[in-house]
């Protein structure tokens, strides 16, 4: 059995992950979602990383998974604590000691965005429901509304310090039609940064909300096939 430690994106909102919590759970693993405290002015990433070790102590066989600015918490997680294995999920894999505000110019993210909205004819304008809503069902959008929350300022200045990825499987997990980070440069990022090819998953940038299912069933390979 294996402890999956699930990180949300901006904001923090651990509901992010109640779709593909009980998937696994149903199949034999502990998963724990970790509520962080996105709308803190006071809290960055290390605070983020105290919440999520304090979260996982007590707990063997931890496989970390991060989505999207949750990659900036999970190298600071993994020298910290033991992990079996290391997963982002349309994350913005980070550089020893870079910013989140620093990784949009260093990456290309935003020129390789609104080139893909050209490409693809949606809006060039970031909003809810073009980029991160527009394939998860509409119950799930309403459900949700309510407890979404903005990620203060801080988690986009603080330095993510870590020294070395950790020497454990890691997968990049990428969203056949995510709009925010295309999957044409998230391929690109995680062959220049981690050298390894990503899996393509259906869905857009909230693979958790629209299909937990499909990702649920690929963490649980990523531990069936290591043991």
């Amino acid at each position: 059995m294996a402890t999956f430690i699930l990180i949300p994106g901006a904001g923090g909102v651990a509901w992010y992950w109640h779709r593909v919590t009980p998937l696994l759970e149903a199949a034999g693993h502990a998963a724990i979602a970790v509520d962080l405290p996105g709308d803190d002015d006071t809290a960055g990433l290390s605070v983020y990383a105290d919440r999520i070790v304090e979260a996982a102590r007590g707990h063997d066989d931890l496989v970390v998974v991060a989505q999207s600015l949750g990659g900036f918490t999970a190298p600071i997680v993994c020298e910290r604590v033991a992990v079996r294995e290391l997963v982002f999920v349309n994350a913005m894999i980070p550089k020893p000691g870079e910013t989140a505000g620093a990784w949009w110019d260093s990456t290309g993210a935003t020129e390789a965005r609104i080139e893909a909205a050209r490409q693809h004819g949606y809006g060039e304008e970031v909003d809810l429901d073009t980029y991160f809503l527009h394939d998860v069902p509409p119950e799930v959008v309403a459900d949700g509304a309510k407890l979404q929350r903005n990620e203060s300022d801080i988690a986009f200045s603080e330095r993510c310090r870590f020294t070395a990825w950790p020497d454990v499987p890691i997968h990049v997990i990428a969203g056949a039609d995510d709009r925010f980070f295309p999957l044409a440069f998230q391929r690109r990022i995680a062959e220049e940064r981690l050298g390894v090819s990503v899996d393509i998953l259906p869905g857009g940038h909230v693979i958790a909300l629209s299909y937990p299912r499909e990702l649920a069933e690929r963490l649980i390979s990523y531990v069936s096939n290591t043991r």
